[in-house]
């Protein structure tokens, strides 16, 4: 399977497992609070009875959730079809399989987008072996996948990712003029509804970073680090992210872009954005 295709949520080889092994509280994002493992109270005996009416029916977070291919890999590698419809003795394990699995693919994609030509072949090289251990463990059996120390393994691979962070961020800094505009500090910074449309934010480190409903109009994010970075309702119309680090469709699906918006070149363009 190309590994793209294999990062992405195929939810029809899947079994529903983010309808009810993660909790959500009620907020504007969805209706009611929700425990996890329990089903979502609009998952029917095949699918989500309210999928094409979820943002009117109060359920926008679902829109811009994706698993990143972590549900058809448990449904279909881990635990070989079985389900948790067809074995409810095994719910809670499979469950539990699937939150580490969404945390391995997750890593998969930021490697992926680490792998990069502008960098030194030893650097490459670390990144494809981390690459290679971290989609091995996705393909273990149930008990081996259960024992994988995720923070342990997520601690090792953030080493190669911030290596790889610090070398591109470092070198896009260096072709920025004017620093006017910018924030002083990014970092896990909290820039709600910040105003910083045309500012020049090539290089920064918004590793973190609170950008809920900031204005990023026709910004400049190239080589800029945006990993856990929260864009929801961020206005990225005519912004330039070509070459910013680890992006994913969930943090773009969440935010709000147009035709003018350039995404790095594995990410897909929400439907919404207009092409």
């Amino acid at each position: 399977m190309d590994e793209v295709a294999d990062l992405r949520a195929d939810c029809g080889r899947c079994s529903a497992l983010c309808c009810v092994a993660l909790p959500y509280a009620a907020s504007a994002d969805f209706a009611y609070d929700k425990p996890a493992g329990r089903p979502c109270r609009h998952l029917n005996e095949v699918s989500c009875s309210i999928h094409a009416q979820l943002p009117e029916r109060g359920f926008p977070g679902c829109t811009v959730f994706d698993c990143l291919g972590a549900g058809q890999q448990v449904t279909q590698h881990t635990y070989d079809g079985v389900t948790w419809r067809d074995r409810p003795d095994l719910a809670g394990e499979i469950f539990a399989a699937f939150l580490i699995m969404r945390q391995l693919q997750e890593l998969r994609w930021y490697l992926r987008q680490a792998d990069r030509g502008d960098q030194p072949l030893e650097v490459r090289r670390r990144v494809r072996r981390w690459a290679d251990r971290t989609a091995a463990l996705t393909r273990q059996g149930p008990d081996e996948l259960l024992q994988c120390d995720v923070a342990d393994h997520r601690a090792a691979v953030d080493d190669v990712l911030s290596e790889v962070s610090r070398r591109v961020r470092k070198e896009a800094v260096r072709t920025v003029r004017d620093t006017a505009g910018r924030p002083r500090s990014t970092r896990r910074a909290d820039l709600v509804g910040a105003r910083l449309a045309g500012v020049d934010l090539r290089g920064c480190d918004f590793r973190g970073a609170l950008l809920l409903g900031a204005d990023l109009r026709r910004c400049d994010l190239r080589g800029a680090d945006l990993i856990g970075a929260d864009l929801r309702a961020a206005d990225l119309r005519g912004a330039d992210l070509s070459t910013a680090l680890y992006v994913t469709e969930p943090q773009v699906t969440a935010a709000r872009g147009d035709g003018d918006t350039r995404l790095p070149a594995d990410l897909r363009r929400p439907p919404r954005w207009g092409h």
